[in-house]
């Protein structure tokens, strides 16, 4: 079996050495680094409802002089 270590980014796999195989060739892909986030970790990361509050909202943009979407379209040209 030949073994090719590569990276796996944004749904393609890039190895890390181009093998010559000119044939159709099945391959195994794995992910040894990932491990699997148990139900709880992974609701604990998810985004609730109650993660929202319009009165929070209210207070954190009660100075705020222009519409928030100008204030995003500046704070993206300035970064």
């Amino acid at each position: 079996m030949l073994e090719i270590k590569g990276t796996y980014q944004n749904g393609r796999i890039h190895l890390d050495s181009n093998p010559y195989i000119n044939v159709p060739s099945k391959v195994v892909v794995a992910f040894p680094e990932i491990n699997d986030a148990s139900p709880a970790e992974a609701n604990a990361k998810t985004l609730q409802w109650s993660d929202f509050s319009f009165d929070r909202s209210r207070q954190l943009l009660k100075n705020l002089k222009s519409s928030l979407s100008e204030e995003a379209i500046s704070e993206r040209r300035n970064s």
